[in-house]
């Protein structure tokens, strides 16, 4: 049916979906805090005082956030922050480069534009937290937690009851794997190899977040990133409207999340792992569509990002990109209700984000 790749879901549907966001808001929030590790899909400000071109603190990102620019990569809210919202929390979690006292009890957003699940992934674009950082980072947030606690056992009781979304890869293809020029990684690796490396990498970092304290999280799949402007302008679409070798290469990774995330469910069995398949989600199909498909909202730069103080569209609903890589806040909000009720049993395994917070 042509290009599937985008958020097949109508403008009105989706303001719909955000209105019934609101409204679902609790008094109180479902889990005590809500942990947040990525990359610039999730980033909120980590990299805003980071020697790299991997930061957006400047107009026309936030053009649609209270706060103006934030260091989101969106013209508004991410789809983390629409979890957080679902999951009933009354502020945005605040990120790791600014939390103070007793904010961190809520929870932290350790992501990093540029960050991936390997530490050189993205160092090209300049200073970035990777994975393996960003577990150092949240080991720093229990030391201080344990401190306002006053016992290890209470911050570790705490900890058990948040939810943690994990949602990494994305750079060891974009800023890694598909750049030859600074890496090389493609002519190391076949793509299963390569998916074989990073999945290596990552359950070894999804135990070290066990280690501290996590027990129900939900492991985020890449999306389809050759169907990203960005891939599109340098590669040229296929009849799907994407970059299919992009897709089949990271899919060869989703394909190897699912059955790590059964394994920590089996031998973990004080813990809850469920999967969110993001590729299946932002290629489901609905009635109508936003568009243009594959066209960013902004003027970009030779990086994909907004070119600083551009005008952006107007219509900035009836886009699914802001800039060559990131979702507008309109894809964001369907892509983050999905993620917390999923329409079909293919969107989450085993449970979307809603029943993992549920979950004693």
């Amino acid at each position: 049916m042509g290009f599937k790749t985008k958020i097949m879901i109508s403008v009105s549907g989706t303001l719909m979906l955000l209105a019934k966001l609101m409204i679902e808001v609790n008094s109180e929030p479902q889990v005590p805090c809500y942990f947040v590790f990525g990359d610039s899909l999730v980033d909120n400000g980590n990299n805003n005082n980071l020697t790299t071109s991997a930061k957006v603190n400047y107009p026309p990102y936030g053009v649609d956030f209270p706060q103006g620019p934030t260091g989101r990569f969106c013209n508004g809210p991410n789809f983390a922050d629409i979890i957080g919202q679902l999951l009933g929390f009354d502020q945005y979690i605040p990120p790791f480069t600014n939390t103070t006292g007793y904010d961190i009890l809520l929870g932290v957003n350790y992501g990093s534009g540029g960050g991936g699940i390997l530490d050189e992934s993205g160092k090209q674009l300049g200073e970035r937290f990777s994975m393996n950082a960003q577990l150092k980072n949240h080991g720093l947030t229990k030391l201080r937690i344990i401190s306002i606690m006053k016992s290890e056992m209470a911050a570790r009781n705490y900890l058990s009851k948040c939810i943690y979304t994990v949602g990494m890869g994305s750079n060891d293809y974009i800023n890694n794997y598909l750049q030859p020029a600074y890496y090389s990684s493609s002519k190391m690796y076949t793509p299963d190899q390569f998916a074989d490396r990073l999945i290596n990498q990552y359950t070894l970092q999804l135990l070290s977040l066990y280690i501290l304290g996590a027990r129900k999280v939900a492991v985020f799949g890449p999306g389809l990133v050759g169907c990203t402007p960005a891939e599109i302008a340098v590669y040229g679409a296929n009849a799907s409207g994407c970059v299919d070798f992009i897709n089949n290469d990271v899919q060869l990774f989703n394909d190897r999340l699912q059955p790590l995330v059964n394994y920590l469910n089996r031998h973990l069995i004080d813990a809850k792992y469920t999967y969110i398949n993001i590729a299946q989600i932002s290629s489901s199909s609905s009635s109508g569509g936003v568009n243009p498909i594959n066209i960013p909202c902004c003027s970009v730069n030779n990086i994909g990002l907004c070119v600083p103080n551009s005008v952006p569209c107007p219509l900035r609903n009836e886009f699914t990109f802001f800039d060559a890589f990131h979702p507008t806040t309109i894809a964001n909000s369907y892509i983050g209700s999905r993620c917390y009720n999923a329409i079909n049993s293919s969107d989450a395994q085993p449970y979307d984000i809603s029943t993992l917070a549920g979950l004693k």
